[in-house]
């Protein structure tokens, strides 16, 4: 069998055979050992730092060395002469270890969590892609190097810590850390540290997940709901949150001083029973089922609010639904405006007697309403009668104000109409 014949032999065996020139450079290698040419080169070069190291490899005679979580036999005697040159030639036997073989290793290898093994001492052994991704850098960049190589100083005292607290430990811990990004910025990564075997010796191992971002759209959803809270309790604006189901989730002290409840009585109540049965009242649940099923993400609306003493205040109400996950309604907010003066329950009145009392306030005469509104004079006069006795008012001034006042008609409407029409031209 010739050299040719003996290289080919070795090519798909678990074995690694080099041959360095006189100043220790690999010129020619080979074997199974390895899946690519760079890890090869690789190992070759962790082979010629620890010979080259304060302690070295024996001058002669197999020795074991590690590389990447695996073993290997390795021979490479000083220096011989061959080939018209002097030189050395080296081979490396497996004996155990692939990381494949290791079921941490298996299971981490590609797993999106950055997961690292490190020996005792603060050397990388094996990393996985994700850990690396975290550095901005590759795998065969960490892989081999101690951490002072690769984390800032203060983090290098910091994680030799927590290596030696799982070893001395025998357990696993999780927490959260901090590191610093590749772009100098500050990154945050939870999971777990835990001992590990490796390679026949006891080694720290993490899996870890950046949470930088995370942590950081949490920190911002918490000042915004700080600074909501604060809007809501010292503002004096009427708001209310209202769950999907219709209850009272959260509200201001201002809301429940205008119902005349106590704020801890307000919430968990039905929204509903805070409603006067009115048409306003049927006309807000149509929005409301909008708002919930998505089909609208805001409106405007008007109500009559019943107090705890059973008095009653007309508002503007501005619904705003909560986006949730998967794009779902969460709740919904409602902010009153435009509070009307409190009044006792009143007879509900007709689309007609709206109609009179806003041809009423845009100062027409009976007679001009009654060819309006195609009705007798006599009708029109018992109408008028009928709504003096319903608003307490003694004149048609006063008719007129106590619409106003009790939000019949709108207040930024001319010509006049009602606080309920669907249309600006729509007098009801």
């Amino acid at each position: 069998m010739d050299e040719a014949d003996f290289k080919t032999l070795l090519g798909p065996l678990p074995v690694s055979w080099w041959e360095a020139d006189g100043g220790q450079r690999v010129v020619d290698s080979g074997g199974g050992a390895f899946a690519d040419e760079r890890t090869a080169r690789r190992f070759l070069d962790t082979l010629r730092a620890d010979r080259d190291g304060p302690s070295g490899a024996p001058d002669a005679g197999p020795y074991q060395a590690c590389f990447e979580g695996r073993t290997f036999d390795v021979n490479w005697p000083v220096r011989h002469a061959g080939g018209g040159r002097h030189g050395s030639r080296g081979v490396a036997v497996e004996v155990s270890g692939r990381p494949q073989e290791n079921p941490y290793a298996a299971f981490a290898e590609l797993a999106p969590a950055a997961a690292f093994v490190r020996d005792a001492t603060g050397h990388y052994l094996w990393a996985n892609h994700a850990y690396a991704h975290l550095y901005g850098t590759t795998r065969d960049a960490v892989v081999g190097r101690h951490l002072a190589d690769v984390d800032a100083p203060g983090d290098v005292t910091r994680f030799l810590a927590l290596d030696q607290e799982v070893l001395a430990g025998g357990r696993p811990v999780r927490h959260t850390l901090a590191y610093r990004r590749p772009d100098g910025s500050c990154g945050q990564a939870a999971g777990y540290r835990f001992p590990v075997r490796w390679a026949g010796q006891r080694c720290a191992a993490g899996i870890y997940v950046d949470v930088t971002d995370s942590t950081r759209a949490l920190d911002q959803r918490r000042r915004a709901e700080e600074d909501l809270r604060t809007l809501r309790d010292h503002s004096g604006l009427l708001c209310v949150r209202l769950s999907v189901d219709g209850l009272v989730g959260e509200a201001g002290t201002a809301v429940a001083e205008l119902l005349r409840i106590r704020l801890s009585e307000l919430v968990g109540l039905p929204a509903d029973s805070l409603l006067a049965r009115t048409p306003e009242r049927g006309a807000l649940h149509r929005i409301w089922d909008d708002l919930i099923g998505g089909r609208r993400r805001s409106a405007r609306a008007a109500a009559v609010l019943v107090d705890g003493d059973s008095g009653l205040r007309r508002v503007c109400v501005q619904l705003s639904a909560v986006p949730g996950v998967s794009e779902r309604v969460s709740g919904v907010w409602a902010v009153m405006t435009h509070v009307g003066l409190r009044h006792e329950a009143q007879p509900p009145l007709t689309a007609t007697q709206v109609r009179i009392l806003a041809l009423l306030a845009a100062g027409h005469s009976n007679a001009d309403i009654a060819g309006t509104l195609h009705l007798s004079r006599q009708t029109v006069d018992y109408h008028l009668s009928r709504l003096r006795d319903l608003l307490g008012a003694a004149n048609r001034p006063a008719l007129v104000a106590r619409a106003y006042v009790l939000g019949i008609l709108s207040a930024q409407a001319w010509p006049p109409r009602s606080a309920t029409a669907a249309h600006p031209l729509s007098p009801v």
